[in-house]
């Protein structure tokens, strides 16, 4: 992908790749949901080099899906804490986990439970307008003016 293109792009998906396309980046994001704020903590959890690792977490703080905070002086530390734009990634990951359990399911996977009832998340895209589950209706693309 051509990124100084699609960071220009009227796709607003296009844009979104640019930055989140790769897988790296989504599972920091899906880790940070899970209370994941420290630079060691992402490391156990995904086994990522730690170069990649300072790099995909610099990208995500400087499009602001993360900030960093200081949490100790002696010696100095930072963690990673979401921003309100890292928070409203969570249904699009949930989105693709629902798509991943359907179509590439085999074998034991991770469940996704709500914390308080204990009950199995199946999330599902709605169009706020209509109420139609997204991918019953047709679509198209308009270009804007």
């Amino acid at each position: 992908m051509n990124t100084e293109k699609s960071s220009e792009s009227t796709c607003p998906i296009a844009r979104s790749l640019d930055f989140l396309g790769d897988a790296w980046t989504m599972l920091i994001l899906r880790d940070a949901n899970s209370g994941s704020t420290r630079f060691d903590q992402f490391k156990k959890s995904l086994g990522i080099a730690p170069t990649m690792l300072t790099k995909r977490l610099a990208t995500l703080t400087e499009e602001k899906l993360l900030e960093k905070r200081q949490y100790s002086e002696r010696p100095p530390r930072e963690e990673y804490v979401l921003t309100e734009a890292g928070r409203d990634y969570l249904p699009v990951l949930f989105m693709i986990g629902a798509w991943g359990r359907k179509h590439r399911g085999e074998g034991r996977l991770v469940r996704f439970v709500d914390a308080e009832n204990g009950t199995d998340i199946q999330p599902v895209a709605i169009d706020a307008v209509t109420g139609a589950p997204i991918g019953t209706r047709a679509i198209k693309m308009v270009s804007p003016e």
